[in-house]
């Protein structure tokens, strides 16, 4: 069963810390780009940082630059989101993606895009 399962949401003060995780089964993980959105009931979700399929580049978004840090560990098929200096801006309901197209040794293409379930982060005095 192909599936994300994310973890490590909760409430925090400002200027606080939290780790948000995303383990991954029934897919071939390490293909995959993977992803931090993040939404705010009324708006758009947003695509706050992304890391390539071998973990060798991240990208962030301006709002979490300089806070959020996306990683990997390829052998747990886990994806992290570490968030410092956390502020009440930060509160959303935060989901990982892991998506992309990659290629058979008989050049299929093998087409993804999958989601966690997501977590709720609050951060508020």
């Amino acid at each position: 069963q192909v599936k994300l399962v994310d973890s490590g949401g909760g409430s925090v003060q400002p200027g606080g810390s939290l780790r948000l995780s995303c383990t991954a089964s029934g897919f071939t993980f390490s293909m995959y780009s993977k992803n931090w959105w993040r939404q705010v009931p009324g708006k758009e979700r947003e695509l706050i940082a992304t890391i390539s399929n071998a973990g060798s580049s991240t990208a962030y978004a301006d709002s979490v630059q300089g806070r959020f840090t996306i990683s990997v560990d390829f052998p747990k098929n886990t994806m992290y989101l570490q968030m410092n200096n956390l502020k009440p801006d930060d509160t959303a309901v935060y989901y990982c993606n892991a998506d992309g197209t990659y290629y058979t040794h008989r050049g299929e293409p093998v087409v993804g895009n999958y989601w966690g379930q997501g977590s709720q982060v609050t951060v508020s005095s």
